[in-house]
């Protein structure tokens, strides 16, 4: 149950991404100093988190020992993620965006298979028992979306689409693959700093492109960006990879856990009305959102009882 409560807050926080990349976007801001500033005001951040606690030292010895691989899933879980998750904010409004998004909620059961255990004798199923509950949850924000996109053309619709759908199975495998590898050796926030910090070749790239072809960003957009990165980058990603950190070792709570996402959509339409103005939802939308509490209960319920059920063995 409390990692289903920290997936909870992390939507929340995460959906200020959402919401400021939009207004950045909006503002004028070109969408790779968007992505790439959110990385550079996280390293720091991280960097004073990590050395108050005291595990400097044996967070950077784990990165060298495993410096190829942090390389490659942090490229693929930061960069690949969040690069395509703000270029989609070019086209699409960001209630749009994270209602696009909640398909990772799939996307990370769908990868268990590919994925394995974390023995080479595990052979590990899709959850399908889990699945069935994240469709309730989808089809919740389905009819969210279905209300929204009348305001906007197929154009947008399918720039929006693409990026975040690939987005969205790019998350769940950087950040599984980066746990079998980390396994209990460091703990969450020194996983994140060292992911960070790996992937910072690829926002090093990015910058340098921005920079040519859009100038320096307006200070503006330096200042939403190091909100996104206070509040989604570190905040919400230390809570969600804790949450995912207590039961990396039961696939089918991990995936209970990825399902709390859905929260995102919930928080950045009604950030969006309060800050955009956005109108009040229809009554296909407040059924949507009926949906997807519906389905985050019955994905909690499900996890008490699976808890219970543990113990009961064990006992």
């Amino acid at each position: 149950m409390r990692a289903i409560i920290y997936g909870i807050l992390a939507s929340c926080f995460f959906s200020s991404a959402f919401i400021l990349n939009r207004a950045m976007e909006l503002g004028g801001g070109s969408w790779l100093w968007s992505s790439s500033l959110r990385f550079w005001f996280m390293t720091p951040i991280l960097l004073l988190i990590v050395a108050f606690r005291g595990k400097l030292k044996s967070s950077f010895a784990h990165l060298r020992e495993n410096f190829s691989a942090y390389l490659l899933w942090s490229t693929v879980g930061f960069g690949l993620f969040y690069a395509p998750l703000t270029f989609a904010s070019i086209y699409s409004p960001g209630w749009l965006v994270a209602g696009t998004w909640q398909i990772t909620i799939i996307a990370g059961s769908l990868l268990v298979p590919f994925l394995g255990g974390f023995s080479s004798s595990n052979k590990v199923k899709i959850p399908w028992s889990e699945i069935k509950w994240s469709v309730v949850i989808l089809l919740g924000v389905f009819m969210i979306l279905l209300d929204q996109m009348t305001q906007i053309s197929f154009k947008q619709m399918l720039a929006g689409l693409i990026p975040v759908v690939f987005a969205a199975f790019m998350y769940p495998l950087g950040n599984r693959k980066m746990m079998q590898i980390c396994q209990d050796k460091i703990q969450t926030p020194e996983r994140v700093l060292n992911m960070t910090i790996a992937s910072l070749p690829f926002w090093l790239v990015l910058s340098i492109i921005g920079g040519v072809e859009h100038g320096a960003p307006s200070m503006s957009q330096v200042y939403q960006a190091f909100l996104v990165a206070l509040f989604s980058g570190v905040i919400a990603t230390l809570l969600f990879f804790t949450a995912t950190s207590l039961v990396h070792k039961n696939q089918n709570q991990l995936a209970i856990v990825e399902a709390t996402q859905s929260g995102e959509v919930l928080f950045t339409l009604l950030g969006e009305i309060l800050i955009f103005g956005m109108a009040l939802p229809s009554r296909t939308a407040l059924l949507g959102v009926a949906l997807i509490i519906i389905g985050m209960i019955i994905h909690s319920l499900a996890s008490i009882r699976h808890q219970k059920a543990l113990k009961a063995v064990e006992s």
